[in-house]
C-alpha cells in the first residue's frame, strides 16, 4: 500500500475519468487514488468499476447517492483515507486542469520539505493560468487577494484545488464542522489549518482549463464564497471556528 492517496470528487467525469486514471498511476511515485462519485448519469462510476479490475488494490471508489457538491465530497474522502491510514491526502480535479505530474512537487514538499499543506497555486509567481477566459482569471485572482485581506492569510491562491495534505492536519481539523461544500469549502480548509498554525507552502504550478466535460461554476458557489470568508473571519474571532 502506498503512503499516498489521491482524492478524486466526480460527477459526469466519464470523458476523463480513465485518462486521469492511468496518467496518475504512470508517476514514478506510486500513489492511489480514491474516486467519489455523485451518482453520475454518465456511468463515471461503473467505468471505474471497470478499471478496478485493472488496479484492483491501487483504484478505489466510493459511491454516494446523490449529487452534494464538492466539499462534502472531499469531506467523505478524507474520513475514508484517514481511516486507511494514508500519510498524505491528496485533492485534485478530474478534468486535468492540475497536472498529474505536480502531484510529485506536492508530495516532495511534504514528505521531504517543511510543508504540512502544501497548495499547487496558480498566483504564486504570477498568473499561471491557460485557456480560461479573462473575466474568469480575475475573478479568481482577486477572490483569493479578498480572501487575503479578509481573513490575512498570506496564501495568493486561496481558492487552489490541488493540495497534499499530511494527515496530523487532517486529523487535528473537526471534519465534521466544515461548514461550505462549493469554493468555499477550498478557502475554508486552508483557514482552518492556518489557525491551528500549521505550515501552509504555495507550489508553483500551471492550471489549464478542462477540454473535456462540463464546469461545475455556479452563481450559488460564487455567492457561497464570498460571504463565507466573512462568516470565517467573524468565526474566528469569536472563536466559534
Amino acid at each position: 500500500m502506498s503512503d499516498s492517496i489521491v482524492i478524486i470528487p466526480t460527477y459526469n467525469e466519464i470523458e476523463n475519468i480513465e485518462s486521469i486514471v492511468r496518467a496518475v498511476f504512470s508517476l514514478h511515485h506510486p500513489f492511489d487514488i480514491l474516486i467519489v462519485d455523485d451518482n453520475s448519469p454518465d456511468q463515471t462510476a461503473l467505468k471505474v468499476n471497470q478499471l478496478q479490475e485493472e488496479f484492483p488494490d491501487r483504484l478505489h471508489l466510493e459511491n454516494r447517492a446523490k449529487k452534494a457538491g464538492l466539499g462534502t465530497a472531499y469531506v467523505h474522502g478524507f474520513k475514508w483515507s484517514l481511516k486507511k491510514k494514508y500519510n498524505y491526502i491528496f485533492e485534485m480535479d478530474a478534468d486535468f486542469s492540475h497536472n498529474p505530474a505536480d502531484l510529485v512537487k506536492l508530495y516532495n514538499s511534504c514528505h521531504f520539505g517543511q510543508a504540512e499543506l502544501a497548495i499547487g497555486s496558480r498566483y504564486v509567481t504570477g498568473v499561471n493560468v491557460v485557456n480560461w477566459p479573462l473575466n474568469r482569471v480575475l475573478m479568481s485572482y482577486f477572490a483569493s487577494v479578498y480572501v487575503r485581506i479578509i481573513t490575512g492569510m498570506k496564501i495568493h491562491d486561496a481558492t487552489a484545488g490541488f493540495i497534499c495534505y499530511r494527515r496530523k492536519v487532517l486529523e487535528q481539523i473537526n471534519l465534521d464542522k466544515i461548514k461550505f461544500i462549493g469554493y468555499a469549502f477550498q478557502i475554508e480548509m486552508k483557514y482552518r489549518a492556518f489557525a491551528k498554525d500549521f505550515n501552509i507552502v504555495e507550489v508553483p504550478i500551471i492550471f489549464t482549463d478542462r477540454t473535456k466535460g462540463q464546469s461545475k461554476m455556479s452563481n450559488s458557489i460564487i455567492k457561497e464564497a464570498v460571504f463565507g470568508v466573512i462568516s470565517l473571519r467573524i468565526r474566528k474571532l469569536f472563536n466559534r471556528l
